[in-house]
């Protein structure tokens, strides 16, 4: 009798091994009963981009029952939420399984209680809350080195004033460039030496924990006093505030998600597929459309005003209606097939809405107002005989005090890889040359975005450089100041690209600004493949003074 319940064992476990290749029989057979809930943790099978099974650690976000047959909606530690999917009770090895465990009723600060099943993750959050602590305030005989980088021209504050005497020390990597008020030239490869000042502030630790794959460091406030420039780190631009701690998001203009309100419906994707014109997209995080069309199996869009209904049928009746062929608004740029239009929030509110729906299911990091009035849309459309598709967009503040030229930036899926995500970038700067200011993204930016700037920051930063001049056998002279009036790039992505790229070293007592063969080479390669660039001349845009409230 138990060699024939064994023998049945052994044919029930080979039969749920079969259905899933790369699970060992007995792995599935000797899984432990016990059931799989909201929290849990636990590795997940999944493929890889080298077509490999691997079973990374994944978090159950919810359960479903369709027909008898269990699903679960995973998100993968440590990997972007658009990886997020719902996957078969097989692919679950409950061997390693994690349980949520129930926090102690606190007071919160409300005063109500609260009891939150906490995870690794919000442990390890705790961990470097605690990190980030103020340190203590050094001995007043201790200097920090103030270092000058390439030319560029510093500010010095009068309770700042450079102590001389003092001798040279080097840019460390938590140093901060504070301003000068000497002004200084120098060849483009020195600069002048750094000028030590006395620790009168109060200083602090440099935490460093990860965000989107890069080091971040995170620098709090001198206390009584404004920072005037942040910390030359390579994080991920000056993604803080100027106080250097995150500030939350402007109510009006600003597109910036406080995640502070994250739930469970927010962090699922709602959209199983989108079809837009002749491409069907695969949603990577959650839009607030209509409850009603979340359980379609796909939603579709009119790709010329961005309208959404619930079926191909109604989609016909549309466009039988619909009399655009292009977006709304001015057409301000246009070479070739490619064409820009810009779009008031105001004036084409539907449309604006229905582009920030769309946007939505492709950026985690910003959030959704349906009062667009305080925003300007630049659309990218490629031409041919049907109309003008769109490709990817950008949007900006009519006003904005912190220097913002972009507040969000996307390129659709199909369109990704190909260069567009490069030219709108660079359109909007060449917006921010015409109105004669310089410019920066909201932050935070998203990876892909994050990667994105970077690389069109070093492209035009290294084309500059390369192209200078040298005078009398001497070497090219140009400050920051001159990079930023030329590009419109803000100052402190100048430096931090600067030193992202690692071009600033310290030799003999100055700070040298050097290009080595392989930085060299490596632009000229991608300057080769950089094929769509912005024509100034094709630009036909009058920029207006938002600060009079009659122009909304």
């Amino acid at each position: 009798m138990a060699e024939v319940v064994s023998g049945v064992w052994r044919v029930v476990s080979a039969r749920v091994g079969a259905g899933f290749p790369g699970v060992p029989a007995n792995h599935l057979a000797s899984r432990p009963q016990g059931e799989v809930t909201e929290g849990c943790r636990l590795p997940v099978l999944r493929r890889n981009q080298d077509n490999e099974d691997e079973w990374p650690l994944a978090e159950i976000l919810s359960v479903k029952d369709i027909s008898g047959r269990k699903l679960f909606y995973v998100h993968y530690i440590d990997f972007n939420k658009r990886l997020d999917e719902w996957v078969t009770h097989d692919r679950l090895d409950l061997k390693k399984i994690q349980f949520p465990k129930k926090e102690a009723k606190t007071p919160t600060k409300n005063g109500l209680p609260g009891s939150r099943p906490s995870s690794p993750e919000r442990e390890v959050r705790k961990t470097l809350d605690l990190s980030l602590q103020p340190a203590s305030t050094p001995a007043s005989g201790k200097t920090l080195p103030i270092p000058v980088q390439i030319t560029l021209r510093f500010n010095l504050p009068k309770e700042r004033e450079a102590v001389p005497g003092e001798p040279d020390q080097p840019l460390s990597s938590s140093s901060c460039v504070q301003p000068n008020h000497r002004t200084t030239k120098r060849k483009v490869e020195v600069v002048s030496p750094a000028t030590p000042v006395p620790a009168s502030t109060e200083t602090t630790q440099a935490s460093v924990f990860p965000q989107n794959g890069s080091a971040r460091r995170a620098v709090a406030a001198q206390p009584g006093r404004k920072r005037k420039s942040n910390c030359l780190g390579t994080d991920e631009d000056s993604q803080d505030s100027s106080d250097g701690i995150p500030s939350a998001p402007r109510m009006t203009g600003s597109l910036v998600s406080d995640r502070s309100h994250d739930d469970i419906i927010t962090r699922m994707k709602n959209i199983e597929c989108i079809e837009l014109g002749r491409h069907r997209l695969k949603p990577w995080y959650f839009s607030p459309y209509p409850q009603e069309l979340t359980t379609l199996p796909v939603l579709y869009l009119c790709e010329f005003c961005l309208k959404y209904v619930k079926s191909l049928k109604c989609l016909q009746r549309h466009l039988t209606k619909c009399d655009l062929r292009h977006p709304p608004g001015n057409e301000i740029y246009r070479k070739g097939t490619i064409s820009f239009f810009e779009i008031d929030g105001r004036k084409n509110k539907s449309y604006s809405q229905n582009l920030c729906l769309l946007a939505k299911c492709f950026l985690d990091h910003k959030t959704l107002y349906y009062d667009t009035d305080p925003f300007l849309f630049y659309v990218m459309t490629e031409y041919d005989c049907k109309g003008f598709h769109i490709v990817g967009y950008f949007s900006k503040e009519k006003e904005s005090t912190e220097d913002y030229n972009v507040a969000c930036i996307l390129t659709l899926p199909p369109y990704q890889r190909r260069g567009y995500g490069k030219l709108l970038i660079e359109f909007s700067y060449e917006l921010s040359k015409v109105e004669g200011k310089t410019g920066t993204p909201e932050k935070p930016l998203s990876d892909l975005g994050l990667l994105s700037y970077r690389s069109y920051w070093s492209q035009t930063i290294l084309e500059i450089l390369m192209n200078l001049k040298s005078e009398n056998g001497e070497r090219p002279q140009i400050t920051i100041n001159e990079i930023s009036e030329i590009t419109s790039i803000k100052k402190e992505d100048v430096i931090s690209t600067l030193q992202y790229l690692n071009l600033i070293n310290y030799y003999k007592g100055q700070y040298i600004l050097t290009l080595s063969e392989d930085i060299v080479d490596g632009h000229e390669r991608a300057m080769l493949k950089r094929i769509l660039r912005i024509d100034s001349k094709c630009l036909h845009f009058t920029p207006k003074d938002w600060s009079k409230r009659g122009k909304w």
